[in-house]
């Protein structure tokens, strides 16, 4: 499955990802690929909580990036 994962840089220099579309599912890294493989782990830790509870697992997501101008 695939969300969409939204990742900042913080005035500290760490790098903080967030998951939008499961509430509450962020993780941070000192490297933007240290940030994305915990994300992924924590997405995934996210999504087996939300099955051993029974509740919904959200649908992944389907998109495109569309480049606009030169």
């Amino acid at each position: 499955m695939k969300y969409r994962v939204l990742i900042e840089q913080d005035e500290d220099g760490v790098y903080v990802a967030e998951a939008p579309a499961l509430p509450g599912c962020i993780s941070q890294g000192t490297t933007r690929e240290k940030a994305v493989q915990n994300i992924r782990e924590a997405i995934a830790a996210y999504l087996e909580s939300l099955e051993a509870h029974n509740e919904p697992v959200p649908p992944p997501i389907s998109e495109e990036v569309v480049e606009v101008g030169e």
